[in-house]
């Protein structure tokens, strides 16, 4: 069994480096797509369910789900942290052909990923209440406080089954076994969609069945994710392999702190824009905290199914720049990042056309929403969307410096976005001007971390103007 699967990773290895690179990128990417468009149902699933409840207790529903995203974020970037700083390294690895190097990688990332799992887990059950409370910014309308515990004790207990599949799913990934991972992140957002309903309406359990229901397909996820290590040339995941050594965790931190810092970052910005919201929001007796928090919920889970298709051709890009960055072929990289950049450049200027004259009927498939939160996330919609094409540069970018290994560019631009930027916009500019001010946070943040893009990736496309290695180099 060994011999052959070294013999699959050899072909592999043909493979990633002669297939053209167009070819292999769309290959890799379209179940990846998949996979993120799948993912965001999780929380989408939720949205929808729990807006059908309606009323203001609906809203109360939507606003929990929301500010308890920032948590799901810190958790997703705990496995992805681990789980691409382990991946990064494979997919060089196995460019120069270091399988047992790789081997041992795998096995290390998933062991550190299950215990910070397990630590998150236990911090947030003893903490929840606190917790909650600071995540709701609500200072007169403490309405909030108990959906939101009741959404994230459900969250808490899925904690290391999400560390440790985002994790594997990341190493399957960069491997370039793009359908493994699909199949396992595919198989729990289904099993998501079809308990949210029963917890929910059935059973009565209201947004703490849909919490119950997101835990449950997390952890299939993980089960089918981990069989997945288990077949082809995928690297076996054996725990006894882990070596929690200086230089491994040196290896993680360098290729797997862009993704933290461009999550985590995330998560921040989520809990800062809830409490601004909260405080604009109950400003303005004809808005009221809640509402202006449920409005940016909507928008973030429609932005993050617009993104997630960029972020999903860019992860098919990331184990071809891997491999024949590993190989030292500088100028199939070169030619994958901008093929990536015009495709995902299609992407994103179609579906900005669509959203921007059709804002009303996408917010409108959230029916069950109090017409106000539907109003003002129309005019938020509008104004993230405008912004989206340039995340055709931007992504690429940051995603050929974090598998190149490049740490400081990487998570600068990584951190830029929703960290540099934006929270500060976000905590400034309402105080200047308001509703508009926060409304405006967010594209303002997208414009300068472009320009920072092309600062930072200009050098890595003079590295990669360099002659091809060759095996007498090697």
């Amino acid at each position: 069994m060994s011999n052959n699967s070294e013999a699959l990773r050899q072909e592999k290895f043909v493979r990633m480096t002669t297939t053209p690179v167009e070819k292999l990128i769309i290959k890799l990417a379209v179940p990846t797509i998949l996979s993120m468009l799948v993912t965001t149902l999780y929380n989408l699933a939720d949205t929808f369910f729990v807006s059908s409840i309606g009323g203001r207790e609906g809203t109360f529903a939507i606003a929990a789900v929301s500010v308890s995203l920032s948590i799901m974020s810190l958790i997703q970037a705990t496995g992805f942290f681990i789980g691409q700083g382990a991946a990064n390294y494979i997919s060089r690895a196995l460019g120069k052909q270091d399988t047992g190097k790789a081997d041992e990688m795998a096995a290390t990332g998933f062991v550190l990923a299950a215990g910070l799992g397990l630590l998150l887990m236990l911090v947030g059950e003893i903490f929840l209440e606190p917790i909650a409370k600071f995540l709701c910014a609500a200072r007169k309308d403490k309405g909030l406080i108990a959906p939101t515990v009741q959404y994230l004790r459900w969250i808490f207990v899925a904690a290391p089954f999400m560390t440790s599949a985002f994790a594997i799913n990341n190493q399957l990934r960069f491997q370039g076994n793009a359908f493994y991972a699909m199949i396992g992140v595919v198989s729990g957002a289904v099993l998501n969609v079809g308990l949210d309903p029963l917890f929910i309406h059935v059973f009565g359990l209201g947004v703490q069945g849909a919490s119950a229901a997101t835990a449950i397909s997390q952890a299939v996820s993980f089960c089918i994710l981990f069989l997945g290590t288990r077949h082809g040339d995928n690297l076996r995941i054996h725990p006894t392999h882990a070596r929690i050594s200086r230089e491994n965790l040196h290896l993680i931190v360098q290729g797997g702190l862009p993704s933290l810092m461009r999550q985590g970052a995330a998560a921040i910005s989520v809990m800062v824009l809830n409490r601004m919201a909260g405080l604009v929001g109950g400003a303005d007796p004809t808005i009221g905290e809640a509402t202006l928090i449920a409005a940016f919920g909507l928008v973030n889970k429609i932005m993050m199914f617009l993104n997630n298709v960029v972020i999903g051709l860019g992860q098919g890009y990331q184990p071809v720049c891997g491999f024949n960055y590993g190989a030292g072929l500088y100028s199939r990289v070169r030619k994958a990042f901008w093929f990536l950049v015009r495709t995902v450049a299609v992407w994103c200027i179609t579906v900005t056309i669509v959203v921007e004259l059709f804002t009303p009927q996408v917010v409108g498939l959230f029916p069950d929403a109090e017409p106000k939160v539907r109003e003002l996330a129309v005019t938020i919609l509008r104004l993230q969307c405008a912004m989206l094409t340039l995340n055709a540069f931007i992504v690429p970018s940051n995603m050929s410096q974090q598998t190149m290994g490049m740490m400081i560019p990487a998570s600068t631009l990584a951190l830029a976005r929703q960290g540099l930027f934006m929270i500060p916009l976000a905590v400034l500019l309402p105080q200047f001007f308001g509703l508009i001010g926060l409304e405006l946070a967010q594209p303002i943040g997208d414009l300068l971390t472009f320009i920072l893009a092309i600062i930072l990736q200009s050098r890595v496309l003079r590295l990669l103007n360099q002659p091809d290695r060759t095996a007498a180099d090697a």
